[in-house]
């Protein structure tokens, strides 16, 4: 491989194509990831608290939805919503970039309606006796009390959402929709250069990816170290004569709990 020939068509193409295309391209990638994440998190919301319903008909429906889409490949489901059901539902009037960004959102909602559910149930069952004890209807403890609560959780886990569908969107060049991918092709196509045009296209990815992924990976570090706990002593007794347990330092037994104790003693003398 010549180098200098390598080196300098990668050159060419950046600085003749990058406001041409590439940009525009890149646009239309990050357009096409926010929606689908978007609508993905929504429907997948939608999603999880069906799968929680206590009506067996129901979560049976949403398992086979959410199984059907996690056990095929993305790219029959592109294919399926571009070609198939605009002729199924032609009174449908959608554009092919609406239609992928509807196949992506539906791919991503299978994922985060589990991520969602997982988010739900790590809510403790207490916040939920304590919500319909105080009036509140089911519909309001979802949405006052467990949900902001869930959100918190999977947040991070969403983070990698984003990235993953934002590489994901790749596949949608197959429908030349003017992502990144589809830029590529049109570059390829109009200078007969490759390889330079896919690494500097593989850059741009990295570019976008790795910085999310160190914003989610500082994220979620920074959750985990929210719900964390300060060491809380041991739990103490005091029989026979021992203590078990320490003060906030560590150092002193529990002088607290010995006195406690002591009176309790007191007192049980006293009845007898």
């Amino acid at each position: 491989m010549n180098f200098e020939l390598f080196w300098g068509n990668v050159i060419k193409v950046w600085t003749e194509y990058w406001d041409v295309l590439l940009l525009d391209g890149l646009v239309v990638t990050l357009e096409l990831t926010a929606i689908a994440v978007a609508m993905g998190v929504l429907l997948g919301t939608v999603v999880a608290i069906l799968k929680m319903n206590r009506f067996k008909i129901i979560r049976f429906f949403v398992n086979v939805y959410i199984e059907v889409i996690r056990g095929t490949p993305i790219l029959l489901q592109l294919y399926l919503f571009v070609f198939a059901l605009p002729q199924v539902f032609t009174f449908v009037k959608l554009s092919k970039f609406a239609w992928v960004a509807v196949a992506l959102s539906v791919n991503s909602s299978a994922y985060v309606a589990e991520v969602i559910r997982s988010g739900i149930q790590s809510v403790d069952k207490g916040q939920t006796e304590a919500a319909r004890s105080l009036g509140l209807s089911s519909g309001q403890t979802m949405r006052k009390i467990i949900l902001p609560q869930a959100v918190r959780n999977i947040l991070p886990t969403l983070g990698n959402e984003f990235i993953m569908m934002l590489k994901e969107t790749s596949l949608a060049s197959t429908f030349y929709i003017g992502d990144l991918m589809t830029k590529y092709q049109e570059i390829r196509g109009a200078t007969f250069i490759s390889l330079e045009t896919l690494l500097i296209v593989g850059i741009i990815y990295l570019c976008l990816t790795y910085p999310l992924s160190k914003l989610v990976g500082w994220f979620e570090k920074k959750m985990s170290n929210d719900n964390s706990y300060k060491k809380m002593p041991k739990h103490a007794t005091y029989e026979s004569g021992m203590v078990e347990g320490t003060d906030d330092q560590g150092d002193e037994p529990n002088t607290d709990l010995k006195a406690l104790y002591a009176d309790r003693a007191r007192k049980h003398q006293l009845r007898k």
